[in-house]
């Protein structure tokens, strides 16, 4: 593609990978170099996923190794966490962009990786290079940049939810409470015992309870304390985060309604609507749809955020925070227009 920018996507055979190459088949400022797959090396990538055969019909995966970045400028990890670690040091020194989808630059602190993640960080002094990949709310940090960490999917949608009521005052951040609910591709590709159509399918659960690693991350996003209790739903994608705080001073449903509607009047991809949001309606869009009310009676506000996890979750951020740091126009390649049904 003339004129583009060559890109290379370490990590290609997950879910997030496949994503990516979707959306980047379609991108007019972003030139697919290769796509890796240790594990799938050789394999025609339409093997794996038919539906990007016509994105690169002779397209196979390939081994990881140093040299395939020779050629590209911007590099998208879409790697298991702690692979990140030991590979950025040699990216960064050689002048790549890196878009990063994994936790392992998320975090700020690097004594909570320890904490959350159960090791510690294995380049901590490379933390402070990234920039929190959320456009909405950390715009200004991703300007200039040369390395973005992704933020998660859960992550996401509850920080698009609180974070607005909570820099204009209008929730207490103490006690703040996130049940969301996602879409078995969140777990991964790879097969597990919990994620199997006859386990998931008639089934709703709570799991990671008080302890999920995504708990720090949603406190560094919306600047609150938050209890986070994720839930796995028996659908393929979509996230649902309905989250409940103390108000201070709302006295309505329209004030934390029109906050949020004044914050994100200029957002391409946010919806703030009276209307409940539903995962079906941001399905293959990077779309976020987010409404909040206030309930007098019990002294609460409450914030719903809907995403799809594999796009404004995962590689749709990702591709919106490439444009902004590679200098094309942020909505590139991108769509806030959902499937439906």
């Amino acid at each position: 593609m003339a004129g583009s920018i060559p890109a290379g996507i370490v990590g290609a055979s997950g879910y997030v990978g496949a994503e990516l190459m979707r959306l980047l088949a379609h991108h007019d400022g972003f030139d697919i170099v290769f796509v890796t797959g240790d594990t799938r090396a050789g394999q025609p990538v339409a093997d794996l996923y038919p539906h990007l055969a016509v994105a690169g019909a002779d397209r196979e995966f390939v081994k990881y190794h140093p040299g395939l970045l020779d050629d590209v400028a911007v590099a998208f990890l879409a790697l298991p966490h702690g692979q990140s670690m030991s590979m950025v040091a040699d990216l960064l020194d050689r002048g790549k962009m890196v878009v990063d989808l994994a936790a392992d630059f998320r975090l700020g602190d690097a004594g909570q990786y320890r904490q959350w993640y159960g090791e510690p960080h294995q380049a901590p002094g490379l933390l402070e290079r990234f920039a929190y990949g959320l456009p909405e709310l950390f715009r200004n940090e991703l300007v200039g940049a040369t390395s973005v960490a992704v933020p998660g999917c859960y992550p996401t949608a509850a920080a698009l939810a609180l974070a607005p009521l909570v820099r204009t005052g209008l929730i207490r951040t103490e006690g703040v409470i996130v049940d969301a609910a996602s879409g078995v591709s969140g777990a991964g590709r790879p097969p597990r015992a919990h994620t199997t159509f006859c386990a998931v399918d008639e089934d709703f659960t709570a799991y990671g309870l008080l302890d999920h690693r995504h708990t720090p991350e949603i406190q560094q996003a919306t600047g609150a304390s938050v209890l986070f209790t994720p839930h796995l739903a028996p659908m393929n994608r979509g996230i649902l985060a309905t989250c409940y705080a103390r108000p201070s001073g709302v006295t309505s449903t329209d004030a934390p309604l029109d906050a949020l509607a004044e914050f994100y009047a200029t957002e391409p991809f946010i919806v703030v609507s009276e209307h409940p949001p539903s995962t079906k309606a941001t399905l293959g869009s990077n779309a976020a749809h987010i409404t909040a009310r206030f309930d007098q009676r019990t002294q609460t506000v409450v914030a719903i955020c809907a995403i799809d996890n594999l796009v404004k979750g995962a590689a749709g951020q990702a591709i919106q925070c490439a444009n902004l740091i590679s200098g094309l126009e942020e909505t590139t390649g991108l769509t806030a227009v959902g499937l439906y049904p």
